[in-house]
């Protein structure tokens, strides 16, 4: 799965435009690397999103196309 369609359907970023101008404009790593927004997310992979001085960094648990919002938090963990 790409990743800005990730970072939506795990609900990291609230929308695909917005992960995909993220990604843009360097502020999403994956594995210590820029990552764009074509890059394919694979389980175990590490994500760090750069918000202004907030920083989130979160660890691929699962990788799924449709996803309840309940259930999109068990799709990854905090670091």
């Amino acid at each position: 799965m790409r990743l800005d369609k990730y970072l939506k359907v795990s609900r990291l970023i609230k929308r695909r435009t917005v992960a995909n101008e993220a990604c843009d404009a360097g502020r999403i790593f994956v594995n210590d690397k820029v990552a764009k927004a074509s890059y394919d997310v694979k389980v175990g992979d590490v994500i760090e999103i750069v918000f202004g001085d907030r920083r989130t960094r979160v660890e691929v648990l699962r990788v799924e196309e449709t996803v309840k919002k309940e259930a999109a938090v068990e799709m990854y963990k905090t670091i």
